[in-house]
């Protein structure tokens, strides 16, 4: 790592819990790890039940007050909130490269994208409008007006550890809602700074609350907790269902991003140039790990040895790298080794069962987390990464 994380101001260590920066009651701490290094950067706080309880319980008391604020007096925080995420773009962009391995400029990038969420939420508040609905009795008026919900909660995955926040965070406190946050355990550093900026923005405390550590306990009480009334979730389609499983049986609002397979679909008409650029950018971006990655890229016959030509080109011209030591890295490592085995696993079965490799098809010589960038062609729906996401640098060609 070329900078020192734990020398940046908004390096946090410790939860965030009614305003107050608070370790574990048992003192226990996680060990956060490089993922293009392996070495350690940090630690968070190892917190639990008790400490998820403390959380739900400060931001249930931090609710009416944050409810009886005007929209505008809310939007006034959150702008300032948002104007503090944008000067400090730098140190949140090296935390998050720190912590998920992701290349600086595309951290850079994301920083500013999940500011956008806290601008725009901000104004959406303002227009939260009610209706007036016509009575079919003379005497009787018939309005409707819009509540904030109350307590909400937010668990968040490590692929966008500060735009996945921000989006979840925005929409609850424009309305009026408070939040107990759970970043992943892999990249809590880019939570807990945001909730640095906050309390610089004059957040009353309790209205965001960042719990990091043991995710079934701190999840159970989130879906359990009567004060918890929406919970959200951006991750794996198993944990999603469990987590509304839970949350069905207190009859609470759940909003749920889950896992996917998306496909990318290229006719004998097609721009090749455009489409190879919309598949870079589609599979590539954050090194395959993204929740609306290609995963199955369809080429009709016409095209396809043209595209894939060109697509090899350039996927063999992508510099990969440490994402905060080497300028100009377009594919940084996987988030950690589970990642990096599972898209080996993937390409090995693939080729097994006849996929000829394009380009890659085998761990980086940097080692470690790293994969090299693959392009893969005659695939087939026996093939796992058919029916799983692979997460990582690899593109199906299917004609």
């Amino acid at each position: 790592m070329s900078f020192d994380l734990k020398s940046d101001r908004l390096y946090r260590s410790q939860a965030f819990i009614g305003g107050q920066w608070r370790d574990a009651l048992s003192g226990a701490r996680d060990d956060i790890f490089d993922p293009a290094t392996g070495d350690k950067i940090g630690e968070a706080a190892h917190m639990g039940a008790a400490e998820a309880t403390q959380a739900v319980e400060a931001a249930k008391a931090a609710f009416p007050a944050w409810r009886a604020m005007t929209a505008d007096e809310r939007a006034e925080i959150m702008m300032a909130w948002h104007d503090l995420i944008l000067e400090n773009k730098t140190s949140l962009a090296q935390i998050m490269t720190a912590e998920c391995g992701k290349p600086l400029a595309q951290s850079e990038g994301e920083v500013v994208y999940g500011a956008s969420f806290i601008k725009w939420f901000a104004d959406e508040g303002k227009r939260t409008y009610g209706e007036t609905i016509p009575a079919k009795q003379r005497d009787r008026r018939i309005i409707v007006t819009k509540e904030p919900a109350g307590v909400t909660a937010a668990i968040t995955p490590w692929n966008f550890p500060n735009a996945c926040v921000t989006r979840k965070i925005a929409p609850a406190l424009g309305a009026g809602c408070t939040q107990v946050v759970k970043p992943a355990p892999e990249t809590p550093f880019s939570a807990l700074a945001l909730a640095v900026l906050a309390q610089e923005a004059g957040m009353p405390d309790g209205v965001l609350n960042v719990v990091t550590g043991d995710a079934p306990a701190i999840g159970g009480v989130l879906t359990s907790h009567p004060a918890v009334q929406v919970l959200t979730f951006t991750g794996s389609t198993p944990v999603g269902k469990l987590l509304a499983e839970q949350c069905g049986r207190h009859v609470k609002k759940t909003s749920l991003e889950l896992g996917g397979n998306a496909p990318f679909i290229v006719f004998d008409d097609a721009d090749l140039d455009d489409a190879v650029e919309e598949v870079i950018a589609s599979k590539f971006r954050n090194s395959g790990q993204t929740c609306v990655c290609a995963n199955r890229i369809f080429v009709q016959s016409g095209v396809f040895d043209t595209f894939s030509q060109k697509l090899v080109a350039r996927v063999e011209a992508f510099k990969v790298g440490h994402g905060d030591s080497d300028a100009g890295v377009d594919i940084g490592p996987l988030v950690n080794k589970a990642g990096a085995d599972k898209v080996a696993r993937h390409v090995e079965d693939a080729i097994a069962k006849g996929a000829k490799v394009l380009t890659g098809g085998a761990r980086h010589s940097l080692g470690g987390n790293f994969y090299q960038p693959t392009v893969l062609q005659d695939v087939n729906t026996s093939m796992q990464m058919a029916s799983e996401e692979t997460f990582g640098p690899v593109a199906p060609l299917y004609r």
